[in-house]
Order: structure tokens, then C-alpha cells, then sequence
């Protein structure tokens, strides 16, 4: 039995919503293959709009021409503290390293500086933080426009427990926070309609406004024919309930063109089936699907289409901190497929794309905090050159 989507493809906005329209060069890592020269996004300052605080840019169209390799990630962004001890409690932990993240920030930041053409869209609060935040997309050149400030919410927090194998454990200051306000009324759709590629996880599905707002987004994109990427990165103690989790993880499993996925996830979805069961994740491929990626860790990854399917190794690394390895990987692929969408047709491209995000992820293994640690196109060259898989 397969595990499509118990609700619509895109459920029915909260009552009022209202829609509105207002590198260097992208190098692929295969010589075969001509690149696509795209410019990088601009820096915006910042000012206020309608009740919130908005990022534009001096020209009144700043996306008159298109850029046909951009890719927008939508949702969280947020303040890390990681321990700077692994190992410990948060009550046990001496000191905290302050570092900035969110799954989809992570990605997008991660795609440019792997050389692609990227935008986030998302809340954080007005506060000391939430410019923290904004300033750190523009340093890593990242488009900015779609980002709200909003006076009345904090930027929301993360303290994360290190344990000692490098993997985390989560604790969460939201209620509520800045990105779970963020409203229909203040998306730019058109950043999303002019994207190649529409990024996001789940946490945005959790509570409203922004729910309707991430429905309305994801919606507006796939109309204008934008490949959905979907990766849920389940942080159950932000859900209500497991069951409520697994209920808005997979409302809208069936709108995405990708999706991402761990081995923890596959368990979670399918009620502690076997993750490493080829039929168990068979389940989770839904018939307008193009790609289902698994995440293994250290291991790699595994790939699924309608026509292939596959594992590619990883590189072995000293691991610190995983955190933000996920969306290291995801900015990788998903900065390939930007640059060149028939490797989705082609395994041998295909392989040689996720091996690239592979690296990516092994990368960011090797030091605290998720954005900090996100490599470089160069960084991630070398690595596959002189690590072993």
C-alpha cells in the first residue's frame, strides 16, 4: 500500500488569505557539459512594509530578467547555540557557540556558496537576531527580498545537545516565533514564479499563518510550472503529536517533483518499517515523483526514479557535528539539477551529481554549526579528489 497524501493537493487557505504578485558563474563539476553563466543576486537594504519590516532592492523589478537556474527555499531561519563540548547535557554544556541556521536558509546559503543562484524566503524577528540573520544571507549572497521582519515575534532559538558521536538532540524557543507568522499577504510571489526550483521542509506546515502562506507559495510555484523540492526534516518536539506530524508531513508528499527523505523518516513515516527495504521505500514514491533521495549518514545515499535506482558511497570524514549535513547535501543536488534538469533522465550524470552532494555533506560534518561549516564548490572539488570514499 503506498503512502500518498490523506489531504488535497493544496488544502484550501485560511479564511482571508490573500495572494499577491508583486556566479559568478553556476559551474557544473562535469567538463562534458557546457555551463550555464547566470549573475549572482544582488544585496538588498532593508525598510519597512505594511506592519513588518521587508528586503528590496533600489530597482522597483529586480527580477526583470529571469534567472533560470534560481532556486528559492522557503521557511525557518533561526539562532543555533551548539555546546562547544560534545558529549554533555545542555545543563552540563560549559559554553555555546552562537551559529545561524534553519533547514531552508542552510540550503540556500549552501547553494551559493557552492556557486548557484539561490533566494529565502521566510520570517525572523525585528531584533538584534533577525539582522544578524539578514545580513548573513546577503554576505553569502543569497536574495533576500522574500525575507519579513516582523516587530511583535523574536527570532526563534535552538539549543542543540552534541552528543558524543556528533549527532544532536533538540531544544526549541518558539511559541511563537517570527517564522510561524509569516503570512499569505506577504509572499513575493514573483521570486517563486520566476525560480527553477521551490525548496522547503514541514516546520512550516505546523501552525498558522504560516501554513497557509507555504501551501499558498508551494501552490503559486508549481501553476507556473517550478520543480517542488521537499525535504521534511521531522523535528517531532515541535509537533503537536507524532500522529499530527506524520499527518502534515505527508498532506503534501504528492505536490513535490523531489524530495529528500533520512532512514530515521522512512521509519517514522511507514510506522517503524524497515528503511533499508528497497519495497518499504518503493511505498513512499508517489506516480508524479521524479526523484526520492535517502540519506544514510556516512554511508552515502540512496537514489529512487520511476526507472532507476541506486546507492552512491559517501567520504569518510572525522565527524564533529552533523548538524546542517542534510541541507549541505540537499544544496548540492539540488545546485546540479539547477544548472542541468535532464540529469533527473540520466543515472550516470545523476551518480556523479550525488556524489558531489555527498561531499557536500561530509564537509559540513567536520565543524560546529550548520552555516558556518557549509563548503565551498572548491572546497568540495578538492574533497573528491583527495578523500577517500
Amino acid at each position: 500500500m503506498a503512502f500518498h497524501a490523506a489531504a488535497p493537493a493544496f488544502p484550501g487557505l485560511a479564511s482571508g488569505a490573500r495572494l499577491r504578485s508583486n556566479d559568478a558563474a553556476s559551474l557544473r563539476m562535469f567538463p562534458t557539459r557546457r555551463p550555464t553563466i547566470v549573475a549572482l543576486p544582488t544585496c538588498y537594504p532593508i525598510r519597512r512594509h505594511r506592519g513588518c519590516i521587508k528586503a528590496v532592492s533600489g530597482n522597483s523589478d529586480p527580477l526583470e530578467t529571469s534567472d533560470s537556474s534560481l532556486i528559492v527555499c522557503f521557511g525557518e531561519m533561526l539562532i543555533d547555540f551548539v555546546p562547544t563540548v560534545s558529549g554533555l547535557s545542555l545543563a552540563e554544556a560549559p559554553a555555546f557557540k552562537k551559529a545561524p541556521g534553519g533547514a531552508p536558509a542552510n540550503v540556500a546559503v549552501g547553494i551559493a556558496r557552492l556557486g548557484g543562484s539561490s533566494a529565502f524566503i521566510g520570517k525572523v524577528g525585528d531584533d538584534e537576531f533577525g539582522y544578524l540573520l539578514a545580513n548573513i544571507l546577503k554576505e553569502n549572497n543569497v536574495n533576500s527580498q522574500g525575507m519579513r521582519f516582523d516587530p511583535g515575534a523574536r527570532t526563534a532559538l535552538a539549543f542543540v545537545t552534541l552528543r558524543s558521536d556528533g549527532e544532536r538532540e533538540f531544544m526549541f524557543y518558539r511559541n511563537p516565533s517570527a517564522d510561524m507568522l509569516l503570512e499569505v499577504a506577504e509572499l513575493d510571489l514573483d521570486i517563486i514564479t520566476k525560480a527553477k526550483i521551490f525548496h522547503y521542509g514541514s516546520i512550516s506546515l505546523i501552525t498558522e499563518p504560516c501554513k497557509s502562506a507555504h501551501i499558498a507559495a508551494a501552490k503559486a510555484a508549481k501553476e507556473a510550472g517550478v520543480l517542488l523540492s521537499y525535504d521534511p526534516n521531522l523535528r517531532l518536539p515541535l509537533w503537536p503529536s507524532a500522529e499530527s506530524a506524520r499527518d502534515g508531513i505527508l498532506s503534501i508528499w504528492d505536490t513535490a517533483d523531489i524530495i529528500k527523505i533520512s532512514e530515521e523518516e522512512i521509519s517514522f513515516l511507514t510506522k517503524g518499517e524497515d528503511p533499508y527495504d528497497d519495497a518499504v521505500v518503493r511505498k513512499l514514491f508517489h506516480p508524479n515523483l521524479k526523484l526520492l533521495l535517502v540519506t544514510e549518514g556516512p554511508n552515502g545515499c540512496r537514489y529512487y526514479s520511476k526507472d532507476f535506482s541506486g546507492r552512491v558511497s559517501g567520504l569518510k570524514v572525522e565527524q564533529v557535528d552533523t548538524t546542517g549535513a542534510g541541507d549541505a547535501f540537499v544544496a548540492g543536488i539540488l545546485s546540479q539539477l539547477a544548472s542541468d534538469i535532464s540529469l533527473l533522465q540520466d543515472e550516470q550524470w545523476l551518480r556523479e551529481a550525488l556524489k558531489f552532494a555527498n561531499a557536500c555533506g561530509a564537509l559540513t560534518v567536520m565543524e560546529r554549526g550548520a552555516i558556518p561549516a557549509l563548503p565551498t564548490r572548491e572546497a568540495v572539488l578538492s574533497a573528491l579528489v583527495n578523500m577517500v570514499a
